[in-house]
């Protein structure tokens, strides 16, 4: 009885499902928020809310378009984690105010679900109006007639209203969904299976109680294996021609009191931060002493192919005990990472990862600083018996990517800092996670954007917080002005798919201690100074006749899932009627954790021939300049955000949703939200077959992959 009643109440939910996907594809067709934008478009049902007329006004109609805030990062947040929209309206078929009454004007409010605070945008009426921003998670759109544009308050009749998409989450939405069934089979010999801790401010669903992944797990192999007490990270100033002897080896941890057996290069974490000229070449001489096959990849740099790092592509696997030479190149100035490249859902996690940081030999590269800080972002997933294990055969996570509790700098869950009173410090800023986007700000202290993933920006910009996803690089310049603690924090706002709302989560990077003594030399008024980069400009100048170019080549993102457990696949159905721009923090570590790359599959999908993954096929030579579409299907049954990475080359964001950037910078690696849509522009100079993958460790474990290639002229 209990079986059928729970089915039946899946039925129902199905039903509620298809009313509701209809009424929203219906919003999103009727939706016209984005008719006449040139270039990449957001999708209309998550980025545009439909305003409707009261009854007596039912010839008006409206739109309001939630496009991209202009931001130097792939999605733009407020300092404690709150969307930010740049706020179009559209109206047409509204009289004459003075026919409604007393009234002169239309002025256009946002407020949020309880009505507080009422928020004016301002003056509207037909046509098109740029109505500013909005920084809330939920909100409605109100639209009053008053008697003048110079109004505080709402006090006029409202003629026309809409909801954001985030208010189609209704609480206990989950609520019905047909109980899990245990399943222990995975479990085997000494390793077993243990739940992952819940997060604090979302409970279990009872519905995923008792389920596995189907895969055994996986912890490091000991026997055997030369285990070594980690140390913390060392320079190596490295010249060109020399050679860096860097292993692959086991280390013993202690993190927060607990001593876990994880990876390190060089028995170091991270690993030795190599620091080089712009111009060099090194050789490495890479031994594996892990129990696992891997190899070296030097993300960001674009090096000989042969050296890449990637194996089936561009080199066999390393097996345990073997040893492989790398001739490492560096062309670019800036901050650059080495990781793993095979299981990175597990080498990379247990720390396997460290800098490079390439110096120009132009002293003005770079704004005078008192000091520089290399700070490796990172987490780890812990629970109550240790570090949770990983899939043997298989990736598990694969829906989200593996959000750890415990946050790491540097490879520390505190990193610590003493400064003088004024003192000015340059941040190289690098994300390893395998799938926590961070936004990070530094206690209120001013700071300056200078460059990201392949160098400097067009322009220097002010920003509050910094948002960085797996695999980018930022580097910062920071004052800290004020004595005392500066805390450098990682604040978001967490998604209660449970209840259908937001809260807020705030994690503790590090103190830095500002002293009362300013520092010997002080430098506020370089800081101060927002540098243009000329440089940069005359460098991107021969590419600008491709801007307006049309694209080349589309990608659409999407996933595809088979043999989910049904409470999984139910409760993902149900969750599909809003997307979050951004995963923030890991609220469903359960229905997360059993899903695998047995029965998920992360797509990159070219729409002209159809391919997918592995089966696209696309080849250039080099010299080419191509325009490539990145679109993130919103419509999957469970879209994430995507860090997509292009390997051995680099290119330039021109366009996010309709938004053209205006202050370039070559990069790497993209951050695409769901629903979003960007254009960049891909410069082929570096021959090879290539990788282009999303930097969600799990994700691409989970397939979303492809390859392409560079030939040279003739070829």
């Amino acid at each position: 009885m209990i079986k059928s009643l729970a089915f039946s109440r899946m039925a129902a939910l199905g039903v509620a499902v298809a009313v509701l996907a209809s009424v929203s594809d219906a919003a999103a067709q009727e939706a016209t928020c984005w008719d006449g934008v040139s270039g990449p478009r957001a999708d209309a049902d998550l980025y545009c809310l439909v305003l409707v007329p009261t009854p007596d006004l039912m010839a008006a109609t409206g739109t309001v378009r939630m496009a991209r805030s202009p931001s130097p990062f792939g999605a733009t947040v407020t300092p404690d984690g709150r969307p930010q929209f740049a706020i179009t309206i559209d109206i047409a078929g509204l009289p004459d105010p003075s026919t409604l009454g007393p009234y002169t004007t239309y002025v256009a409010w946002v407020t949020t679900p309880v009505l507080d605070p009422m928020v004016k945008l301002g003056a509207v009426g037909n046509g098109s109006t740029a109505a500013g921003h909005v920084e809330f998670d939920k909100f409605m759109v109100l639209i009053s007639a008053e008697n003048s544009a110079d109004v505080e308050r709402r006090d006029g009749r409202l003629v026309l209203r809409g909801m954001s998409p985030s208010m189609r989450m209704l609480p206990d939405q989950h609520m019905m969904v047909a109980p899990a069934v245990r399943d222990d089979a995975a479990n085997s010999g000494d390793q077993r299976w243990f739940v992952p801790p819940m997060h604090p401010a979302v409970p279990m669903m009872w519905a995923l109680r008792g389920l596995r992944p189907r895969t055994a797990p996986f912890l490091p192999d000991t026997v055997g294996r030369r285990i070594v007490d980690a140390r913390p990270r060392q320079l190596l100033r490295l010249d060109d021609g020399d050679t860096l002897d860097l292993e692959a080896v086991m280390v013993r941890r202690n993190v927060l009191g607990r001593e876990f057996i994880m990876y390190g290069f060089n028995a170091q974490y991270p690993g030795p931060l190599i620091e080089v000229s712009q111009g060099a070449t090194i050789v490495v001489n890479f031994t594996n002493h892990i129990d696992l096959p891997t190899t070296v990849h030097w993300h960001g740099l674009r090096l000989d192919n042969r050296f890449d790092g990637v194996p089936g592509v561009t080199q066999d696997a390393v097996m345990p005990d073997e040893t492989f030479r790398y001739q490492v190149y560096f062309p670019d100035a800036g901050i650059y990472w080495y990781h793993p490249h095979h299981r990175e859902d597990i080498q990379q996690d247990l720390g396997l990862y460290g800098n490079m940081l390439v110096r120009s030999s132009d002293p003005g590269f770079f704004n005078p600083v008192n000091r520089e800080e290399v700070l490796m972002l990172d987490d780890l997933l812990v629970g109550a018996d240790g570090l949770v294990p990983f899939g043997r055969d298989r990736a598990t996570h694969t829906l989200m990517g593996r959000f750890g509790n415990v946050v790491l700098v540097n490879g520390e869950p505190t990193y610590e800092l003493e400064v003088g009173r004024g003192e000015v410090v340059r941040f190289f800023l690098t994300n390893v996670s395998n799938t926590r986007t961070f936004n990070v700000s530094f206690g209120g202290a001013a700071v300056k954007v200078v460059g990201s993933d392949v160098g400097k920006f067009e322009r220097e910009a002010w920003v509050e917080s910094v948002v960085i996803a797996p695999a980018e690089r930022f580097i910062v310049e920071v004052r800290f002005d004020t004595p005392g603690v500066a805390t450098v924090t990682n604040r978001v706002q967490g998604l209660n798919h449970f209840f259908g709302t937001f809260f807020a989560e705030v994690d503790t990077l590090g103190l830095i201690a500002v002293g009362a003594d300013p520092p010997a030399e002080d430098f506020a008024a370089e800081f101060n100074r927002l540098r243009q980069h000329d440089d940069v400009i005359a460098g991107i100048d021969p590419y600008r006749p491709f801007f307006d170019r049309p694209v080349d080549y589309h990608l659409v993102l999407q996933l595809a899932t088979h043999d989910l457990p049904v409470s999984v696949d139910w409760m993902m159905r149900l969750d599909s009627i809003y997307f979050s721009p951004v995963e923030w923090t890991g609220t469903m570590p359960i229905m997360n954790w059993v899903s695998t790359s047995a029965e998920v599959r992360w797509i990159l999908r070219d729409p002209t021939s159809g391919n997918e993954n592995m089966d696209v096929q696309w080849r250039f030579t080099v010299g080419d300049v191509v325009k490539v579409r990145l679109t993130n299907d919103r419509h999957s049954l469970h879209a994430m955000q995507h860090p997509i990475h292009i390997h051995g080359q680099r290119f330039l964001v021109l366009e996010q949703d309709g938004a053209r950037n205006n202050n370039l910078v070559w990069k790497d690696t993209i951050l695409l939200p769901v629903g979003s849509t960007a254009d960049i522009l891909l410069e082929l100079t570096n021959p090879g077959r290539w990788m282009v993958h999303c930097h969600i460790a799990e994700h691409l474990e989970a397939g979303m992959r492809m390859v392409f290639e560079v030939v040279e002229d003739g070829s």
